[in-house]
């Protein structure tokens, strides 16, 4: 992902836009959809975002004089934002101090900010159940404890943004409102116009969120539980996307 001067590149993704994808648009002539508003977690749910996480973590880490993280172990850190994920890596290795634990996390924020969207990807079948639900009229947000302009800037970059109706980071809404309290799925609803409203998860801060919110949740077993997902107390697990769009039509 580095051209010959050294500049980080993005790889090549196949352009997408939601709604062109009419393969099975008949369906939705046929079946009323039961729910209006589909709100969709970000890191682990539609998104596979652990290697850029990792990568920011990891420099961070050396810059402060720590060890890396696999990065696959980054999978078990995600979960309540950048911060946490960076505090609890630090912990690991016998923590730091606050003020420097704060200058480290800022250093953090920099470099993601510049190498947010380089590795991250949409899971299998994510443009195919975005694109379904579009063409079913369902109005569908993103609900993320990222900061909103991060998830702006890789949703943008990867031809997903105009899917969306609303877009909530965990600062959106100020502090102490991102998952898991319920304000982000509640706002999420009133943006998109409100009615009956399904969350897809993949942690416990998506579960108590949506329970919160009184809003069913689904649990995608293939994100980054950070419990084993049958027992994250979700209404229904899957093990793909492409399980999404008949589940919510069976309830």
């Amino acid at each position: 992902a580095m051209s010959g001067d050294g500049v980080v590149m993005r790889r090549a993704l196949p352009p997408f836009t939601c709604g062109l994808k009419r393969h099975r648009a008949w369906i939705s002539l046929m079946t009323k959809f039961p729910f209006d508003i589909i709100g969709f977690d970000l890191d682990g749910t539609l998104l596979d975002t652990h290697r850029d996480l990792a990568e920011a973590v990891n420099h961070s880490l050396s810059h402060g004089g720590f060890s890396p993280v696999p990065i696959d172990h980054a999978k078990s850190l995600i979960g309540g934002g950048a911060k946490l994920m960076l505090a609890k890596a630090i912990e690991e290795q016998g923590g730091l101090p606050e003020d420097d634990f704060r200058k480290l996390y800022k250093h953090m924020l920099t470099y993601y900010g510049q190498h947010c969207a380089v590795w991250t990807s949409p899971f299998p079948h994510a443009s195919d159940v975005l694109a379904e639900l579009h063409e079913r009229g369902v109005k569908m947000a993103a609900i993320t404890n990222k900061f909103e302009s991060f998830a702006r800037d890789i949703l943008t970059q990867l031809g997903l943004i105009d899917c969306f109706g609303a877009l909530i980071g965990g600062d959106t809404l100020g502090k102490g409102r991102a998952k898991p309290a319920p304000d982000p799925i509640l706002a999420a609803r009133e943006r998109c116009g409100g009615g009956r409203m399904a969350y897809v998860g993949d942690s416990s801060w998506d579960v108590i969120a949506a329970r919160a919110a009184q809003v069913p949740v689904v649990v995608a077993a293939y994100g980054y539980n950070d419990q084993p997902s049958g027992e994250l107390g979700g209404d229904a697990v899957i093990d793909s996307l492409a399980e999404l769009v008949p589940l919510l039509e069976s309830w």
